[in-house]
């Protein structure tokens, strides 16, 4: 997996006049196979509310990406990982909402206790098995855009752009080695703010 994210020949998105943001791909060693940190948004969040979501969050002044997404990863799961916990970095994304989104891929190992983060921000982490995020997604079309709309069936819900087209890009790349591009993909509509 290291070998493959760092062969990944990533594409930058180069719009300074948008908000940066980072996410972590946090991979964890666990007994039934690797698993991806996943978290639930908390309920009293202003914004996507309830929804599936990977650690991450705007970064600061002067903070790279790497940096940022290992912050994001400690305040929200309660994880602090090493600058060498890093594999690399995915395709920006950029958000209906004004972000630029960088995906940063990092190893975990196994978690020294139960993981979990601020109450305000997050409601639940979840470990979720590599093999049960490694599918086929399903592309919806929506009269608002042109651009398929990707969502990932998660447990009891789905996953939706960004998130989905990120996890989708990871486990391409990541777990197959295949250069699939994602920033294309759409989110619904209502999802949009």
């Amino acid at each position: 997996m290291a070998a493959r994210v760092a062969r990944f020949r990533r594409i930058p998105a180069e719009r300074p006049e948008l908000r940066q943001a980072s996410v972590a791909l946090c991979v964890l060693a666990a007994p039934g196979g690797d698993s991806l940190v996943i978290t639930r948004r908390a309920r009293g969040l202003s914004s996507h509310a309830g929804q599936w979501a990977l650690p991450g969050g705007r970064r600061d002044a002067g903070e790279s990406a790497e940096d940022a997404a290992l912050r994001e990863l400690h305040e929200e799961t309660g994880l602090q990982l090493a600058a060498d916990a890093v594999l690399g970095l995915l395709d920006d994304y950029v958000t209906r909402s004004g972000y630029v989104m960088t995906p940063v891929v990092m190893w975990g190992g196994t978690p020294p206790r139960q993981l979990a983060g601020a109450a305000t921000e997050v409601s639940r982490v979840y470990q979720i098995p590599l093999a049960d995020l490694d599918v086929e997604p399903e592309l919806l079309t929506m009269p608002e855009s042109d651009a398929p709309v990707i969502r990932l069936p998660l447990l009891d819900r789905y996953v939706h752009a960004p998130t989905a087209a990120i996890i989708y890009q990871f486990c391409q790349v990541a777990l197959h080695g295949a250069e699939r591009r994602v920033a294309h993909f759409d989110a619904p509509a209502y999802l949009w703010r």
